[in-house]
């Protein structure tokens, strides 16, 4: 059985700190570091990041969306990406949202995350929105293959805001007949937090402190308007890790994460893409020190 990703993701904190470097090689970008926006200018930009990230942090991110507009020649650079992260000792989050039901999700598991999968990654995001029960076949085979999850809960956008809050009937436990007993509803966002927590309290390993089960959650959000206020004030048994975007150049600071997450901020995994990435190649580098240190003040 191999190690799950929450242990490996607490040793990742331990060792390399919680700073995630997202790697989004958008049109834009590519062009403010004066590189050609198709695969060589793609490939370059990539490999620039990563070879900047290695022995600076312990995670990447790497938007699926930005390889795969360029079609296989662009997956083919995800996919060395992949293997070289591996190779350096980095977790690799594929951050691709997938969501499905059935044959289709199984699918996306054995492009993703499974034993011959041609993308290597340690975790995906996922999309819940199909019905958080419709991802757990998922999670199940991933946390056999010491894989992990991050299912979107919270985002930062602003549109998610309508359906993330929306309230649906909350459960407060199991009857003697096995049947859920209703709650008060709570918001969706918060609802798929517990559905989250239950299932790292049922298949994290004896002395595990970390599940494989994440959510996402901005860091830019009022948690308690998503019914998540909880989050930052009262500890879990096994933590949910979280992945937040939202830092640097969407708002959030990293020194402030402590004060944003309160006692959850030890489980965080704070993403950085184009505050890091915008000052151009030479100085992707100094930006995530700087980046890095700017996170350890925050968390002290």
């Amino acid at each position: 059985m191999p190690s799950s990703f929450g242990h490996r993701l607490a040793e990742t904190f331990a060792a390399k700190g919680q700073l995630c470097v997202g790697i989004d090689p958008h049109a834009a970008l590519l062009e403010e570091w004066g590189l050609s926006d198709d695969v060589r200018g793609l490939e370059t930009f990539s490999k620039t990041v990563l070879e900047a990230s290695v022995g600076r942090v312990g995670i990447i991110k790497p938007q699926v969306s930005f390889f795969e507009r360029f079609g296989s020649r662009g997956f083919a650079v995800l996919e060395q990406l992949g293997e070289q992260a591996r190779d350096a000792g980095l977790l690799v989050i594929m951050d691709a949202k997938r969501g499905d039901i059935g044959t289709t999700m199984e699918a996306y598991f054995e492009a993703w995350l499974g034993k011959s999968a041609p993308f290597y990654s340690d975790a995906l995001t996922l999309s819940p929105y199909l019905g958080l029960g419709s991802l757990k076949p998922t999670m199940a085979a991933a946390f056999e293959r010491g894989k992990g999850v991050f299912v979107l809960a919270a985002t930062s956008n602003p549109e998610g805001a309508v359906l993330q809050t929306a309230a649906v009937d909350g459960v407060s436990g199991i009857d003697d007949e096995g049947n859920p007993i209703q709650a008060e509803p709570i918001p969706v966002a918060a609802a798929i937090w517990a559905g989250l927590s239950q299932i790292n309290s049922v298949t994290a390993g004896a002395g595990e402190l970390i599940g494989s089960a994440g959510a996402v959650l901005g860091a830019t959000l009022n948690l308690n308007k998503f019914g998540l206020g909880s989050v930052t004030t009262l500890p879990e048994t096994v933590h949910t890790p979280i992945l937040a975007p939202g830092f640097g150049a969407q708002g959030a600071r990293l020194a402030d994460a402590g004060r944003l997450f309160g006692v959850a901020a030890g489980q965080i995994i704070a993403n950085v893409g184009r505050s890091v990435l915008a000052g151009g190649p030479h100085s992707v580098a100094a930006a995530i020190d700087e980046a890095n240190a700017e996170l350890a003040e925050g968390l002290a």
